[in-house]
């Protein structure tokens, strides 16, 4: 199973996206910010990061944009979980330096499969799309 580290400020969504996966069997670490998700990400070394774009102090792009210029942190998967649904925002996200984007409400339905999507392909994954 998979070791992924969510960065979410929003205690009910972090809730929500932390039963989902345990409930699978994946081992999950938190970061209630950006830097905190920063540190987690080079000490932990998960297999997937789940980022959410609006975070107090550094937000989402900034934190994406240093991981992944960042040799220790570089080759994680990074996918952003997010409410910015408007026009350019899913290009701005993955000109970060994500490799995903998921749209908030998340569904929990599918949640876990689109989160995984990622790793299974290697690839990029788009909410419903794998380039």
């Amino acid at each position: 199973m998979a070791h992924l580290l969510i960065i979410e400020d929003n205690e009910n969504n972090l809730y929500l996206s932390t039963f989902i996966l345990e409930k699978h069997g994946h081992r999950v670490s938190a970061a209630r910010d950006g830097a905190e998700g920063i540190r987690l990400a080079k000490e932990l070394r998960p297999d997937l990061i789940l980022l959410d774009i609006q975070l107090p102090g550094m937000d989402g792009y900034a934190v994406a944009a240093n991981l992944s210029s960042n040799d220790a942190t570089a080759a994680i998967p990074i996918v952003a979980v997010t409410s910015y649904a408007m026009a350019g925002d899913r290009e701005r996200v993955m000109a970060a330096g994500c490799n995903g984007y998921i749209e908030k409400p998340i569904n929990p339905d599918t949640f876990l499969e689109e989160t995984l999507k990622v790793l299974q392909t290697g690839g990029i994954y788009e909410q419903n799309t794998v380039r």
